[in-house]
């Protein structure tokens, strides 16, 4: 699991508390050393078995490497003992699993393959996985968040600007817009996923020179036996899919944290709209026995936080120069891993939140008529532009409003003392001045649900699978 990895010299990262705390365990194990390993060996498995198909080896020889890799007993503190001394895992790795093949079968593992081939194709089935996982939270979210903005559509509360009340809207149209910013995060995932899952199968520097003119069939085969795309395009320097794979995630972790910031916001005991659901102790001070903090959703902003902040050094392994970087690809063996799972973590806990929020719909309504119920001052505004104009109506609201303030009355009542007998305003309840709050909540449900009931990545190409067998 990231933030624990366990070699031959112990542990060789620092334990995180965030991590150990609210982390999403699934996409902590598809980027765990384990699945590096294993994305490895099945690609230098599969790789032979396409060359024997195209005629480069024989397939008894693909077979005895299959064979070889199944029974395995990988020796796991050698293989990251001579790595570090290689700078690279693929060496001994390979050298392991000749050790295991049959007299004639040896050299040909590995076959007209470069290191960054296997690690760049195990790490695309790896990051398969985890967009996988980015899916389904996103869906999760999405749906938690779809049946609250149906629920609540209706739901009049204070709108707030600049962090003060500025005119009602509804609970509902508060979260459709956070819908809409999910829906889009979906909808660029799932586009962004099919440039991104591409197999690597170049060689040396790009030119596939090692693997003859059975190079372009070769990869195709591979690709299609691991359910990527093929490329004849080499891509060893170009990390602009993974970048994009990145900065999609950390958005959505974004729209995570600034979910989470309505509710940090929302549940102050000033304003107690909103609170996270709480088990026994959910949230407690060990000092002040009152206390419910809101611990998930801060748990969402440092994930959001550090996945935001990790996408400009995945940016800067796409400056990798020549035909394979001298650096740049070490940054990303850091920083991609990184960046998705504390996205993914993110969405998880975001989830949790949603589905357990406490809303307090008398609070909502009590809230409006806070500060003399200044809150209606557009919409008294706009009522008296009718008659006196724009500029004059807003000259006059804001002195009812000031004069509601000073003497703490209501505004309705200090606006009749400034315009006079001769001006009037009906009331107006906050309800009725909603505008177009349950469009968007329409409108946002309306888009969730159609980019939602597009197949994800994975979903599609098991169907493409079926459909060939």
């Amino acid at each position: 699991m990231l933030g624990s990895r366990e070699s031959a010299g112990g542990s060789t990262q620092p334990f995180s508390l965030l991590a150990q705390l609210f982390g999403d365990r699934d996409t902590a194990t598809i980027f765990g050393r384990e699945q590096a390993v294993a994305r490895w060996i099945e690609v230098e498995v599969a790789l032979a078995a396409a060359q024997a198909r195209c005629g480069l080896i024989e397939p008894a020889d693909a077979a005895a490497v299959a064979a070889a890799a199944e029974s395995l007993d990988l020796d796991e503190d050698r293989l990251w003992r001579e790595a570090r001394v290689v700078g690279y895992p693929i060496l001994p790795l390979v050298e392991a699993l000749v050790r295991a093949l049959p007299e004639g079968a040896e050299d040909r593992v590995h076959f007209g393959a470069t290191t960054q081939d296997i690690m760049d194709t195990g790490l695309i089935l790896q990051t398969r996985a985890a967009i996988d996982r980015l899916d389904s939270l996103i869906c999760r979210l999405g749906e938690a968040l779809r049946e609250r903005v149906e629920r609540y559509a209706a739901t009049p509360m204070a709108g707030r600007t600049h962090a003060q009340q500025a005119v009602p809207t509804t609970f509902g149209a508060k979260l459709a817009t956070l819908l809409d910013e999910l829906t889009r995060h979906l909808d660029r995932l799932r586009n962004a996923s099919p440039r991104a899952l591409a197999i690597s199968l170049h060689g040396a520097a790009g030119t596939s020179a090692a693997s003859g003119p059975e190079a372009a069939a070769v990869r195709a085969e591979l690709a299609d036996a691991l359910g990527l795309t093929a490329t004849d395009v080499p891509w060893h320097a170009s990390r602009d899919r993974l970048a994009e794979i990145a900065w999609i995630a950390a958005a959505a972790a974004e729209t995570c944290a600034r979910l989470a910031r309505e509710v940090v916001d929302l549940s102050r005991t000033e304003i107690a709209e909103v609170a996270e659901g709480s088990a026994h102790h959910g949230g407690a001070s060990s000092t002040m026995p009152q206390k419910r903090n809101p611990v998930r959703s801060e748990a969402i902003i440092g994930f959001a936080g550090t996945a935001t902040a990790l996408v400009p050094a995945q940016l800067r392994a796409v400056e990798a120069g020549h035909e394979r970087s001298a650096g740049e690809w070490q940054i990303e063996w850091q920083v991609f891993p990184q960046t998705l799972y504390a996205a993914a973590s993110a969405l998880a806990v975001a989830g949790e939140v949603v589905e357990g929020l406490t809303v307090d719909e008398r609070a909502m309504l009590d809230n409006l008529a806070a500060d003399n119920g200044a809150i209606m001052a557009e919409a008294m505004m706009m009522s008296l532009a009718r008659e006196v104009g724009r500029n004059r109506a807003h000259d006059l609201v804001y002195e009812a409003t000031g004069l509601a303030r000073e003497r703490d009355i209501p505004i309705q009542d200090a606006l009749a003392e400034v315009v006079g007998p001769d001006l009037s305003v009906a009331p107006i309840a906050p309800a009725e001045y909603l505008g177009g709050s349950d469009l968007a909540c329409r409108a946002a449900i309306a888009a969730w649900e159609l980019v939602r009931e597009r197949p994800a990545v994975a979903a599609a190409v098991e169907r493409d699978s079926e459909k060939e067998e």
